[in-house]
């Protein structure tokens, strides 16, 4: 996971709570909380959207995210052992 995504998850989080506790500020009445729609809400918003930010990720094999194991020579031409190399 790139850190744009890490940071666009958890500014998308913080965007949940937000909206939550935003909806919470009411009368106060007796009757069922009013942030439980507001907590349904944002989670719901928050699996769309990060299923979205999920989904047009590249996977690591496209583009420069190509990775493997190359065999390592010293100055001799001796092998040495396998060191991973990205491209």
């Amino acid at each position: 996971m790139s850190i744009k995504t890490k940071i666009a998850a958890a500014a998308l989080g913080a965007l949940a709570v937000t909206g939550s506790i935003a909806s919470t500020t009411t009368s106060a009445e007796a009757k069922q909380p009013g942030w439980v729609w507001g907590v349904g809400a944002g989670i719901a918003t928050a699996a769309v959207v990060g299923s979205a930010i999920a989904a047009s990720n590249d996977p690591y094999y496209y583009g420069y995210h190509r990775c493997g194991w190359v065999a390592q020579y010293n100055a001799f031409g001796q092998y040495v052992g396998r060191v991973r190399t990205c491209y």
